[in-house]
């Protein structure tokens, strides 16, 4: 995943895409969803259901949560072998709903 990402995509279209139920849940598209910041995931908890869960990995060594903000990324080539994401793979996963990401980029200085 890239440094932010969006959801625009309809949320009926979603739920029958991915199987999952929404629950009611507030919904609006997002055009710049940033890291620790909450976003649309799918979970299975006896059933596909939708959550808002915050953007980032809190490690187990963390000393505090801001440490969320820079484990937003992991190589799939690594991902199984690191210990940062070697448990979160095995035992915590989800579907982060997206439909597209960017980086920013800096021009002259900006």
């Amino acid at each position: 995943m890239c440094g932010r990402f969006t959801l625009t995509t309809d949320l009926s279209f979603l739920e029958e895409r991915f199987l999952f139920q929404s629950g009611g849940l507030p919904y609006s598209p997002r055009y710049n969803i940033a890291p620790t910041q909450k976003a649309l995931c799918v979970v299975e908890d006896g059933g596909r259901n939708a959550q808002y869960l915050h953007w980032g990995l809190i490690t187990l060594w963390a000393k505090d949560a801001s440490m969320g903000q820079r484990m937003i990324n992991a190589r799939s080539e690594t991902v199984a072998t690191k210990p940062s994401f070697r448990r979160a793979l095995k035992k915590k996963r989800c579907l982060v709903l997206a439909d597209g990401f960017y980086e920013w980029r800096q021009e002259n200085g900006r």
